[in-house]
């Protein structure tokens, strides 16, 4: 959905020089699809305006600062630092990369900081950004969160949550459990 709204709101507010001096009322109409949408166009209003009040309009490069904008949690921030800046900080964790990250049993956290806490201590540096790019995409395309495809995921060997149907009991399917289930626990 993002990536249908930002062309708009790009074009319109090419930097966040232009943004900061919009009304907010202005951008609700270019982000209503996304939902939540005061909340976000407040969000990024008050984003716009830090950033040209306290970083002369650029986007900071840490960690820290990125936070400290209006609406930017860990979760943004590391999209911005990993896959813009190519500096990564952590992994981002998502509702799909929360989801997965409990199914194939890296984790039994539900918080996401402690869930990217322990993703990191699993993964080089290196690797934190398309990891979560990595499960982000089987998230949506193959581990769905109500019914994963089990039988066409190449993770189901080594998935302690997989549940792969048993294509010899005909039209009495069963359900082999390939690994111990987790339960998720839910956030």
């Amino acid at each position: 959905m993002i990536n249908t709204i930002t062309p708009a709101l790009f074009a319109t507010y090419p930097d966040a020089s232009a943004l900061s001096r919009a009304a907010q009322e202005e951008i609700e109409p270019l982000i209503f699809k996304s939902g939540f949408y005061r909340n976000k166009a407040k969000s990024l209003l008050g984003m716009a305006r830090a950033l040209v009040e306290h970083h002369d309009g650029e986007v900071p490069e840490t960690m820290d600062e990125l936070i400290a904008l209006p609406g930017v949690a860990r979760k943004t921030a590391n999209v911005v630092l990993g896959s813009a800046l190519n500096k990564p900080a952590g992994v981002v964790v998502d509702t799909h990369v929360n989801r997965l990250a409990n199914r194939l049993g890296l984790t039994t956290e539900t918080d996401p900081v402690k869930i990217e806490q322990d993703l990191m201590k699993l993964l080089p540096k290196d690797q934190w950004t398309s990891f979560a790019h990595r499960l982000i995409w089987h998230g949506r395309r193959v581990c769905h969160a109500k019914q994963p495809d089990c039988n066409h995921c190449l993770l189901a060997p080594r998935c302690p949550s997989a549940v792969m149907v048993d294509p010899g009991a005909g039209s009495k399917s069963r359900p082999l459990h390939l690994g111990t289930p987790r339960k998720e626990k839910r956030a």
